[in-house]
């Protein structure tokens, strides 16, 4: 008999998951919805009672819904973050992994933070739109303005996945790296050829610093004034994970004062309002929120997710998802209980 599975990826879509390897794969497993479009509440309460996994962007996991599901063997979660309609203590205490996507942007996001990187550092924008106007600058070097990433200082706040998939696009430019991140092992950084650091000597070393940390109620607004102002002249920041990181009335005077240069994906609130000040600053580059926006950009964590089920019913622990750890998860869901799934589906973040 397959083992059954929920799959309810409402607001996002199959395809947009799945590619056509990991949806044939999905035929091993008996498969509830598995459709566009909300799941029907009777078919998603009619399938609970023998349901082996829990697939959904919107998990709402309480010890009810573990007593009505006696064969759940895992949750995976497919909006990005872990949410806090989950009671984490309770799925721990009953065995039962709760996984989440995350992981599954990596590839998408770490090649938008390369180009950002990039277009900043090499004055892309800049000169594209000065052409625009015809003051563009011929076989100028730009001295003081751009920069190459050839032996560059890049500086990392955080260092999970979308550094590491960061990591080996950079290395043929010969950098040196640099991270922050008080959860990750030292021995972990080495193997990645990254220096543990404290957060002020990553943003006065670097030329480039990637924001790329999960955002938790401890590092609301960690990048403020003090550490904006720590960052050499001319040096670009790249915030490529929640803006909830960033203190950005701080950030917008540094641009402002001319010091330094960013590229930005994401934002305190979004959509950015059409008056907002920082639509008009030169040196900074402007995304909605896209860095995981392409063709096929979201398609890893089908495979991800397939992987990972493979491993479940073989009867070994989960090693590709982002997996929950209660201890953590009162500082992570504080930060996500203002975002709701119906706020994520209209801004279809990543």
């Amino acid at each position: 008999m397959k083992p059954k599975i929920i799959l309810a990826p409402h607001w996002r879509g199959m395809t947009e998951l799945f590619d056509a390897d990991s949806l044939s794969r999905l035929q091993a497993y008996d498969v509830v919805w598995g459709e566009d479009g909300p799941i029907p509440p009777d078919i998603y309460d009619a399938a609970l009672s023998d349901a082996a996994v829990i697939i959904t962007t919107d998990p709402r996991i309480d010890q009810a819904t573990l007593d009505r599901a006696p064969h759940l063997r895992a949750v995976i979660e497919v909006s990005g973050e872990f949410p806090a309609t989950i009671d984490y203590a309770a799925c721990d205490a009953a065995g039962i992994p709760v996984l989440s996507c995350a992981p599954g942007f990596r590839q998408s996001v770490a090649e938008m933070g390369l180009a950002m990187a990039l277009g900043s550092a090499r004055g892309l924008v800049a000169e594209h739109e000065r052409f625009r106007v015809g003051t563009e600058n011929w076989l100028d070097d730009m001295n003081g303005r751009d920069r190459t990433l050839f032996g560059a200082n890049i500086g990392f706040v955080g260092f999970g996945q979308i550094a590491r998939a960061l990591c080996p696009l950079l290395a043929p430019f010969g950098v040196t790296i640099r991270a922050h991140d008080p959860w990750l092992p030292d021995a972990v950084a080495k193997n990645l050829g990254a220096s543990l650091c404290d957060l002020d000597t990553v943003m006065g070393a670097s030329d480039v610093v990637f924001v790329v940390a999960v955002p938790t109620s401890e590092n609301h607004k960690l990048i403020g004034a003090d550490q904006l102002a720590l960052m050499p002249k001319g040096a670009r920041l790249v915030v490529l994970s929640r803006a909830h990181l960033v203190d950005f009335d701080a950030l917008m005077v540094a641009l402002v004062a001319g010091r330094i240069q960013a590229a930005i994906d994401v934002f305190p609130t979004e959509p950015l309002a059409a008056d907002h000040p920082i639509r008009s600053l030169p040196g900074v580059i402007l995304s909605p929120h896209r860095a995981a926006a392409v063709p096929g950009g979201r398609q890893l964590i089908g495979r991800l997710i397939l992987d990972e089920l493979d491993l479940l019913f073989a009867g070994e622990a989960p090693r590709h998802l982002a997996r929950a750890d209660p201890a953590r998860m009162a500082s992570l869901t504080a930060v996500n209980t203002a975002a709701s799934v119906a706020d994520m589906a209209a801004r279809r973040q990543e």
